[in-house]
């Protein structure tokens, strides 16, 4: 019997032939032990074997095509997340027929899924609720803008009103209640609008901004706030917000610009004094302190992230998953889906602003990453002023949530609404109108 390692398999251990014949491979080194013996090394372990089982087979299926065989991949993402509650008030049908559907948004509904919301959105109710499904958006309303908005029920229906938006054939009319007693006079706003942040959801006048217009005229004043009609004439990000806040006059509740961050005159005339990263970190510091993070849609594991660096947010390429504006909610911040004013060769043109907006996540370049934040987490806290895990009022946990560890508190119904309202909304062949809402009233009291 042939010693172990000495058959025909190790031939490449044996010493070279003869000259002459064909040189045979270098041969490693044996190794020796005592006494002569070889050594021997232990099997090569193999490798297992591929197995897939059914539900490996179910994440795809097959179809055959000009010859070949193709086929659907199935991906399936598991994402930890907490829906935003939003007012209860209802969502209101105001017209049907066969071409389009007309309702009257309550404030805080974002129009489609976006960001945090999936089912607390206008699209989904509407299906839910209202059986009416396959809608086209024709506009946009910042999630904290109540008032008039239009789908079509069919995509002719959709191109047609869209043609009708380029050839700016649509009016539109706000109503608004703006601090302090605005001018009797009809006032005209056409400072060039920049946006500071596209995950945040934050804009202000600058020179390097778009063009647009916005034209203003009071209604009322009580003595301490005024009621406002505006006519946007073009649709860029929170343009009535901002043309508002830059005369001195912001909407009396406004969660962005009508806060302290801005500086002692509320970014009145432009005049901030901040950068735009001081002025991210003021903003969310600012709502940290009143505990209404989850006002603006940002949650404290928010704060801790960090991916969104100054080129990406320059070029508003982010997330390419329609999450954007935690502080409005939708992905379409602006207005109008299109403007007939933007230049095609713009790459941040309308079409962008309306599509980018409401991302979940504070960037960090901003310097939001607080470490406040960071040591509440280490405690376990909800990120709420006032007391550690145990005592009254607070839990270690959301005893719905055991990923999160962390208790959340409720906005009240009156911080989820805003004093801007989308009163009416006319085109060529159609005009719809909502109800002034209580807060229009001559008689309203704060």
């Amino acid at each position: 019997m042939a010693e172990p390692g000495s058959g025909p398999c190790d031939r490449r251990d044996e010493e070279p032939g003869p000259a002459g014949k064909e040189e045979a491979a270098p041969a490693p080194k044996k190794r020796r032990l005592a006494g002569g013996e070889r050594y021997v090394p232990p099997p090569r372990k193999l490798s297992t074997g591929v197995s897939f089982g059914a539900e490996h087979f179910a994440e795809t299926s097959y179809y055959f095509e000009g010859g070949l065989r193709k086929n659907n991949d199935f991906l399936r993402n598991t994402v930890h997340r907490h829906e935003p509650p939003v007012t209860a008030q209802p969502l209101r049908i105001l017209a049907e027929d066969e071409e389009v559907v007309v309702v009257d948004k309550p404030s805080s509904l974002p129009v489609h899924p976006c960001g945090r919301f999936r089912h607390n959105t206008v699209i989904f109710i509407l299906g839910k609720e209202h059986g009416l499904t396959e809608l086209h958006t024709l506009h946009r309303l910042d999630r904290m803008t109540s008032g008039v908005l239009m789908f079509a029920k069919t995509v002719a229906v959709s191109k047609r009103i869209d043609e009708q938006v380029r050839e700016r054939q649509l009016e539109k009319e706000y109503i608004c209640r703006v601090v302090g007693e605005f001018p009797e006079h009809e006032v005209v706003c056409e400072e060039p609008i920049l946006v500071v942040s596209y995950k945040v959801g934050v804009c202000r006048v600058d020179p390097k901004g778009k063009s647009c217009k916005t034209i203003f005229q009071r209604l009322s004043y009580n003595g301490k706030t005024s009621v406002v009609k505006c006519l946007p004439r073009t649709g860029r990000t929170h343009q009535i917000r901002v043309h508002l806040q830059y005369l001195g006059h912001p909407i009396v509740n406004d969660p962005i610009y009508n806060m302290e961050a801005w500086g002692p005159d509320r970014g009145k005339g432009g005049k901030i004094g901040k950068t735009d990263e001081e002025l991210l970190k003021a903003l969310v510091e600012e709502h940290h302190s009143k505990q209404s993070l989850e006002i603006l849609g940002i949650l404290e594991e928010d704060l801790n992230i960090s991916g969104e660096n100054k080129d990406c947010r320059d070029s508003g390429d982010c997330t390419k998953s329609a999450e954007a504006d935690p502080i409005n909610g939708s992905s379409c911040p602006a207005e109008d889906k299109k403007d007939p004013q933007s230049d095609e060769k713009d790459p941040k043109k309308d079409t962008k602003d309306s599509e980018r907006g409401d991302i979940t996540a504070c960037p960090p370049d901003s310097g939001i990453n607080l470490e406040m934040l960071d040591k509440d987490k280490e405690l376990g806290l909800c990120g709420h002023e006032g007391g550690p895990v145990g005592q009254k009022g607070w839990e270690e946990k959301d005893p719905l949530c055991v990923e999160c560890r962390m208790s959340r508190r409720d906005p009240s119904p009156e911080e989820l609404v805003m004093f801007l309202h989308a009163l009416r909304y006319k085109g060529p062949e159609f005009e719809y109108c909502s109800d002034m809402p209580e807060w229009a009233m001559d008689d309203w009291e704060e």
